[in-house]
């Protein structure tokens, strides 16, 4: 995914820095061998798998993000303040398809795929063509409603849209996946980020600077790598053809991750609405400049809880998971809410980076801050809920919580403008993060009972001991 999701997002995205780590070809594990099943010694540790599937996917988001921050860095210097606030918005719309063709199909291929490698095939066969369906679906919606409204470079944006498409390709790392051996998909997300930024930097070096060119060589790039990465997998995939595919009943699996996390962007990127048509886009570019450093912070939250998806389903499985959640999510808040903490007093030196006019988003950055770290705490509760099945659950925090953001946006952008967005997406993730956790609690599973609720405090306090500290040293 684009802009990265604020949160839980889809492994796969247009934006260069979605791209995930990887290890060689040489060492994906052969197909026959039972995901993690060195691990099962120690079933209620976090497998090493796990933190090993995470650091490949953290060290190739690092490089996905810089690749994204040279691309913005160069374009905030050479398009006008207005096309450059176009092109971040191009952007938000574009996450929005990615989690269109996506439907919640990726998590349920792996769900499925862990349980039993055997129907590999006909998981593959289901989802591709449902992410064929919904990703022709979003070329309608977005491409044909840039030609309906006239947005500017509507053509272009027409061509762009047809990049979600090639998710279809992209299913075939399932096979990786479950098996949380990440090196094959995080290469290709990497060849992805590479091709972004040798396609933007040869358009700017030609005089060009239409957004919507730029946006067709995010797309191009991804899109590449998509294709790319579908050849590479074919060798690891089951050679037997699938008997049946069974689309009414992968569609309805997918169906509540497919609405909850249409709604988790929605709520993550719909503030681009208000800041654009209440603060005009020059604004807008600002804001997600902030936005996309919140992006590369969460990512340690989005791939370390997607690595640990297989072993939170089996923790689940094994009556564990309260235990399993609670060892992977307060020590991810505590760390998460230190590090933002640290960054609050410099925030308007980090965003002059830029150029001097996107200080003027210091105010939503420290917003924003506060946002990352309960980011951390919901990643690790929702995905907890996605383990134990709990899908109605998701759906219901998911679209509640984007409820809260309109209304939120709604009263504070008029008044506070930019910095009323980023304090309506912190109220957002902290209500997800709630929400997360009231659910388990109701299923009985506990997060939050007894001496394990005081744990959760170590990202609220470490937040604020880090301010301090680091004020202390911004007025030496």
């Amino acid at each position: 995914m684009l802009l990265t999701r604020k949160r839980r997002v889809p492994a796969s995205s247009l934006a260069p820095e979605t791209v995930q780590p990887a290890k060689s070809f040489a060492h994906a594990p052969p197909l026959t061998t039972s995901p993690i099943a060195t691990d099962r010694a120690s079933a209620s540790v976090i497998p090493r798998r796990v933190w090993r599937g995470t650091t490949w996917l953290v060290l190739g988001r690092v490089y996905g993000s810089l690749c994204t921050m040279a691309v913005l860095w160069v374009l905030a210097h050479r398009l006008e303040a207005a096309a450059f606030g176009r092109y971040t918005f191009y952007l938000a719309v574009f996450v929005l398809l990615d989690s269109l063709a996506d439907f919640g199909t990726g998590q349920v291929a792996v769900q499925r795929s862990a349980r039993d490698e055997d129907s590999v095939p006909e998981v593959l066969a289901a989802t591709r063509r449902i992410r064929f369906a919904m990703g022709t679906l979003g070329v309608v919606l977005v491409g044909g409603g840039a030609v309906v409204f006239r947005e500017p470079g509507s053509g272009w944006i027409l061509l762009a849209s047809l990049y979600p498409v090639t998710h279809v390709f992209e299913l075939s790392n399932t096979v990786f996946r479950t098996r949380i051996a990440l090196g094959v998909p995080v290469i290709m997300r990497a060849v992805a980020s590479t091709l972004v930024v040798a396609f933007v930097m040869l358009l700017v070096a030609l005089g060009d600077r239409e957004p919507a060119h730029m946006l067709c060589a995010t797309a191009a790039g991804s899109a590449i790598a998509n294709v790319v990465l579908y050849m590479v997998a074919h060798a690891h995939l089951p050679k037997r053809a699938a008997t049946h595919a069974p689309i009414a009943l992968m569609f309805f699996a997918a169906l509540p991750l497919g609405i909850a996390s249409l709604c988790q962007q929605a709520y993550f990127y719909v503030d681009n609405l208000f800041v654009r048509a209440w603060c005009g886009a020059s604004e807008l570019g600002a804001y997600n400049i902030a936005v996309r450093g919140l992006s590369f912070m969460i990512m340690g939250a989005l791939f370390l809880t997607q690595a640990a998806m297989p072993w939170l389903v089996r923790e689940h499985r094994e009556g564990r998971l309260g235990q399993a959640t609670v060892k992977l999510g307060q020590p991810l808040f505590a760390i998460a809410g230190f590090g933002t903490g640290l960054l609050v007093p410099w925030s308007a030196q980090i965003l002059r980076l830029f150029g001097p006019h996107f200080d003027t988003a210091s105010g939503s950055f420290r917003w924003l801050l506060g946002a990352t770290a309960a980011i951390h705490a919901g990643a690790a509760l929702m995905t907890a809920l996605v383990a134990a099945g709990m899908m109605r659950s998701v759906l219901v925090i998911a679209a509640s919580a984007l409820g809260v953001n309109v209304l939120a946006n709604l009263v504070l952008v008029p008044t506070h403008g930019i910095d009323g967005a980023a304090a309506a997406t912190l109220a957002t993730e902290a209500f997800v993060a709630v929400g997360a956790a009231f659910a388990l609690g109701r299923a009985g599973i506990s997060v939050m009972g007894g001496s394990r609720a005081w744990g959760w405090l170590g990202g609220p306090v470490g937040f604020a001991l880090a301010v301090w500290l680091s004020s202390l040293v911004a007025r030496a």
